[in-house]
């Protein structure tokens, strides 16, 4: 979370497109730190 915001060179290099790539990749992303448990939980239930 913290580390997909730090680098930003270009529009691919924003945290909203770090998000979007790794949710195409099947990676869980979560928007905040305080919705982590609830992400946690919503792929361990599949």
């Amino acid at each position: 979370m913290g580390h997909a915001g730090a680098i930003v060179g270009g529009a691919d290099d924003t945290a909203a497109a770090k998000k979007r790539i790794l949710t195409e990749c099947g990676i869980a992303v979560a928007d905040s730190p305080a919705d982590m448990a609830e992400t946690l939980l919503r792929i361990w239930k599949k």
